[in-house]
């Protein structure tokens, strides 16, 4: 048992390195292969078609994983991620990086594989405990990949996907002498309805009441793309770094992120109340941003990562915010759609970024970060506007 869920672990840890490597070395990669000075389009694509791979499959790969098995989807999952990243090694043109990029998205669908593999292996007492070990796992790989993209970078731009094709192919070895099959399969034939990753949306729509807190989701998922697409570009048009200090910067980002995200949420709450809390994240954040649109030295970004960690109370108490505006019995239904929203956020805000770093970069690059400002400005008065009558009824 143990050593199935360390394999599980390290498969979803390994998946957030291959999705923080990149993000480093993608600019100097794209202007490589597209000999383009202003690469900000292009990446907005690549992130936007990496999401939508992972939306369109997660669904189906969990569907599989019931009919065939979790091993076997798992092991295909681990093989074609290896795969994927030897050729993104050796692309030497822009179709087969993009084509790589989808593949690697279809194949990092495979959380919710994990997540299901889990589910069947662990007893209801200790889920919340081993959820909780999952998500710290692919936090330290998204903290550990922009780093070691960023350094293995400088040395060569194809190294750390080369670095990457190891390690998924140790872990492919692992998983198939270490992993057990953790339940039947059963064989059913699929439900294609159920496949539809927009299904979950049309429940949502039909409730006018739930439609505040699903915008505000999709706003803070959409903001959350930006640092993805624009901050490798801006941290090199403004400061000037290498992929080391870049990776570096996003290390630190994750590292803050993290630990404000693991001790200050309860405390945060329990002083202000839910609302208060998300707010009071949203201040925190657009008070770094405004910083970060005018710094001139890059110490400065370093210096504001722990006001940007106070911004991390602002996403769990959201989360809570939001399961007080449905009964107990839609919960599991209500959190279907908020993942539904939070991916539609991660295809459409890329293109959005790109595009508009695109326009601003020659004149002012952080300019990008006030357009998150404004968008959090249009989130403020939806807070403020949701109800909670659920809660004060139930206290």
């Amino acid at each position: 048992m143990r050593k199935s869920l360390i394999v599980i672990y390290t498969a979803i840890a390994l998946d957030a390195v291959g999705v923080g490597l990149i993000f480093p070395i993608l600019p100097s990669l794209l202007q490589e292969v597209t000999h383009a000075e202003n690469v900000a389009a292009y990446i907005g694509v690549m992130t936007a078609l990496y999401a939508a791979m992972q939306f369109i499959f997660a669904p189906v790969l969990g569907s599989l994983s019931d009919r065939l098995g979790r091993r076997p989807v798992l092991l295909v999952s681990l093989a074609g991620a290896t795969i994927n990243y030897l050729f993104l090694a050796v692309a030497p043109s822009l179709w087969m990086l993009v084509l790589g990029r989808a593949i690697a998205g279809v194949t990092s669908a495979n959380a919710s594989v994990a997540a299901a593999y889990i589910t069947d292996v662990s007893p209801a007492q200790t889920r919340a405990r081993r959820f909780g070990l999952l998500n710290a796992m692919f936090g330290m790989g998204f903290i550990v990949g922009p780093v070691l993209g960023g350094a293995l970078g400088d040395t060569w731009l194809r190294l750390p996907f080369m670095a990457a094709a190891v390690l998924n192919g140790g872990n492919l070895l692992l998983a198939f002498f270490a992993l057990p099959e953790s339940r039947m399969p059963t064989r059913e034939r699929i439900d294609l309805a159920a496949l539809n990753p927009l299904r979950p949306l049309r429940w949502a729509f039909s409730m006018k009441s739930l439609l505040p807190v699903i915008l505000i989701f999709f706003l803070f998922s959409a903001i959350g793309e930006a640092y993805g697409v624009c901050w490798a570009l801006w941290c090199g048009d403004t400061f000037h770094w290498n992929g080391l200090w870049i990776g570096l910067s996003l290390g630190a980002f994750g590292v803050c992120q993290t630990l404000a995200q693991a001790f200050l949420p309860g405390p945060a709450v329990k002083l202000l109340g839910e609302r208060a809390a998300v707010t009071t994240g949203i201040a925190a954040v657009c008070a770094a941003l405004v910083v970060m649109a005018f710094a001139t030295q890059g110490w400065m970004i370093f210096a504001i990562m722990p006001v940007f960690a106070l911004g991390g109370i602002g996403v769990p108490a959201l989360q809570s915010l939001a399961t007080r505006q449905v009964e107990e019995s839609l919960q599991g239904q209500f959190q279907g759609v908020l993942a539904s929203v939070v991916s539609l956020a991660s295809i459409a805000a890329p293109l959005g970024f790109s595009s508009f770093y695109f326009v601003v970069r020659e004149q002012w690059p952080g300019a990008v970060w006030l357009l998150a400002v404004a968008i959090y400005a249009i989130a403020i008065p939806i807070v403020l506007g949701l109800q909670l009558e659920k809660a004060e009824a139930s206290a």
